[in-house]
């Protein structure tokens, strides 16, 4: 795998076409929040309404063709210090390392755009592995089991909780 290929970016319009091809796989969406999307207005709908006006929502991209995307939700108020991480790629990229790279990358960014930021933290699902993978890979710490945490396509569900510290070395 040749790494230089690698980018991340915000989302633009003209992303649709190849945000539609990942996202409208039901194996990249079965652990994500939200559905899939099975058509090109809703793929342009989404990344107009939803990932351009986001916080920090990039396109991980592949020679700059969006195969998947890093979010980063920071919470507010006294919890400012503390944000979310998620992510996913399309299925024929898995197993390449590129989500491992995406992160590595994403991490000093997220930092330093959230000044207050001391703790990104990341949800998921035992069955999950891959992504348990590429947490461990990156640097991200698993600290448990939350039991009956979250609410995923119509389920309450168990999460492992992971996190990587601004002090942390990404690996």
């Amino acid at each position: 795998m040749e790494y230089s290929r690698i980018s991340i970016r915000p989302f633009k319009i003209s992303d649709a076409d190849d945000f539609l091809k990942w996202a409208s796989d039901k194996n990249v969406t079965y652990y994500l929040r939200w559905n899939t999307i099975t058509t090109i207005e809703a793929a342009s709908n989404y990344i107009q309404h939803v990932a351009i006006p986001h916080p920090w929502r990039r396109s991980i991209c592949f020679d700059d063709r969006s195969i998947g995307y890093i979010s980063v939700r920071p919470e507010s108020g006294d919890e400012n210090h503390r944000a979310h991480i998620s992510y996913a790629i399309g299925s024929n990229y898995w197993g390449h390392g590129i989500v491992t790279m995406a992160l590595k990358m994403a991490i000093p960014i997220v930092f330093n755009d959230f000044s207050n930021l001391v703790r990104l933290e990341a949800l998921v699902e035992p069955e999950n592995r891959g992504s348990q993978r590429v947490l461990g890979k990156v640097g991200f710490k698993k600290e448990g089991l939350l039991r009956k945490y979250g609410f995923n396509k119509g389920e309450i569900r168990d999460m492992f909780i992971y996190s990587f510290l601004s002090t942390d070395q990404i690996l």
